[in-house]
């Protein structure tokens, strides 16, 4: 395991003004350009809905929404952007955020990873080639790492702790999807075999099978487009909600939970993500999607059919499109002097 890099007291204060900057444009240009992106894709049917877990495999796979969530407060919504469905692996990157809350960025990277495996979300493989045994909190092996690191010395105050965090991402109480939940705890066989090799390396910090049904519980909180936005924008606003006001956690925390997003929220799909749309995101078997563009707000999609990684198809089609429109890839720069 790498050690960090040294700062000294000068540079760590520098570094804390070092902030994304930049606003979306007025509020009608962003809600036509969403109208029309939504129009454009809406009969993509490329993909198919996942069936690997019965309740989703019911998904109708004509749902398609989308929100954008400014820092402002102001949610931009277009087609089934208030559907409700289980937010999957997107809960993965709001998980990490409570845990590097609760024990520090650090110690949560020491004990999680943070390098991309580049192997698909639920390889066991990638756990046996990496000499330390950590993953990443955005693959199946890492999650279930961080749910056993929420705060809580029972699964119950676990699941309560996760509960509330993320519904105060959301700016709303969330509720658990009991068909999902019911769903997956039957099917979750891989998961279970994951923790327990995790065990067997000292990787997981809680029983291995408790862990398991929190982090499938987890999976099971029904969200939709416009609750995934506000999360994102609450992630690009420091840990601010730009609906409640309240902060979530502390803005030297999203930074790193982003990072993580932004090399690994895509699974082996994550370069090629970063390559042409800019921006850290996640996406989740159900077919959500979340996109943060720091200092502006987030982009939540929702449409179930996924391609063969298991992103949904019409949401990476949505968030590349309003990338570049809105001018939100993280890498793209203009010379001094510049008007366009």
């Amino acid at each position: 395991m790498h050690e960090p890099l040294p700062f000294d007291d000068a540079e760590m204060a520098a570094m804390t003004t070092m902030v994304s900057t930049g606003i979306l444009p007025r509020v009608e240009y962003v809600q036509t350009l969403l109208d029309d992106v939504h129009a454009r894709y809406r009969g993509l049917d490329d993909g198919a809905v996942a069936d690997y877990i019965p309740a989703l495999a019911a998904a109708s796979p004509d749902l398609f929404g989308a929100c954008i969530a400014g820092v402002d407060g102001q949610l931009l919504k277009a087609g089934d952007a208030d559907a409700r469905f289980s937010i999957q692996s997107v809960s993965k990157p709001f998980v990490f955020a409570l845990v590097c809350q609760s024990i520090g960025y650090d110690e949560a990277r020491q004990k999680l990873g943070v390098n991309s495996t580049g192997m698909p979300f639920n390889s066991v493989m990638a756990i046996e080639l990496s000499d330390d045994r950590t993953m990443n909190p955005m693959v199946n092996a890492g999650a279930i790492a961080t749910t056993s690191l929420v705060p809580g010395s029972t699964a119950d105050e676990k699941w309560r702790a996760i509960v509330e965090g993320l519904s105060a991402f959301a700016g709303r109480p969330l509720d658990l999807d009991d068909e999902v939940y019911a769903s997956e705890s039957a099917t979750n066989l891989r998961n279970q075999g994951i923790a327990h090799l995790l065990d067997s390396y000292g990787r997981v910090y809680f029983d291995p099978d408790e862990a398991t049904d929190v982090y499938t519980r987890q999976c099971s909180l029904a969200v939709s487009a416009t609750d995934l936005a506000v999360m994102g924008a609450t992630l690009a606003d420091g840990g601010v909600n730009p609906l409640t006001g309240r902060r979530v956690i502390d803005a030297h925390h999203c930074k790193r939970v982003l990072a993580v997003l932004a090399t690994a929220g895509l699974y082996e799909r994550s370069g090629e993500w970063l390559y042409e749309i800019g921006l850290p995101g996640k996406s989740g078997v159900s077919g959500g999607i979340v996109a943060i563009a720091p200092g502006k707000g987030g982009l939540g999609t929702y449409s179930p059919p996924l391609d063969e990684a298991g992103n949904s198809v019409r949401g990476q089609r949505v968030t590349r499109h309003l990338s570049e429109a809105l001018g939100l890839n993280l890498f793209a720069s203009r010379p001094p002097g510049a008007t366009s």
